[in-house]
């Protein structure tokens, strides 16, 4: 029986800290479901379309991986497609506190699921979408952070509106 694992997140926009936790969670689990949020609570820059069409070209050289979207709860779409863990990352002591919340609700919820805790790399340890998306509409560059796509659609997206 193959092991899945489900890595959940809004992924506005996927950077390669994403990118670093997702392939580090192939190395332990058989399929690794990608799954981008369609309720996110936040305004996202990027649509969902946008964000799975996004992901999907970021990981489309990593074996074993799904690009996917949900709606609803996490938990509801990690027991529909028999995930046994659910792939989160962890970048510093306050993420630990926000994801563990959620990890013990998620666990309240459907006591089947387990969390994960994953460490990205330490060249990503402080990054973040929200970083990324304020230093390219300030006209920054960092392409070592993101996939080439992300780059190219963020640039895309900060020249062609006045709200990103």
């Amino acid at each position: 029986m193959k092991k899945i694992a489900l890595y959940p997140g809004t992924f506005d926009p996927i950077t390669n800290g994403h990118i670093d936790i997702l392939k580090k969670a192939t190395e332990i689990f058989d399929h690794v479901v990608l799954a981008v949020a369609e309720d996110t609570g936040k305004n996202t820059q990027f649509s969902l379309d946008e964000r799975k069409k996004l992901c999907t070209e970021a990981t489309a050289q990593i074996e074993r991986v799904k690009v996917d979207s949900f709606p609803g709860l996490v938990v509801d779409y990690a027991k529909k497609i028999g995930a046994v863990a659910m792939i989160r990352g962890l970048r510093a002591v306050s993420d630990f506190e926000y994801e563990l919340q959620i990890a013990l609700m998620n666990k309240q919820i459907d006591s089947g699921i387990n969390t994960i805790f994953l460490v990205p790399d330490y060249k990503y340890l402080y990054l973040s979408s929200s970083l990324i998306k304020q230093i390219i509409r300030l006209g920054g560059v960092l392409d070592e952070f993101i996939p080439p796509c992300v780059g190219q659609a963020l640039k895309a997206k900060t020249n062609n509106t006045d709200n990103c």
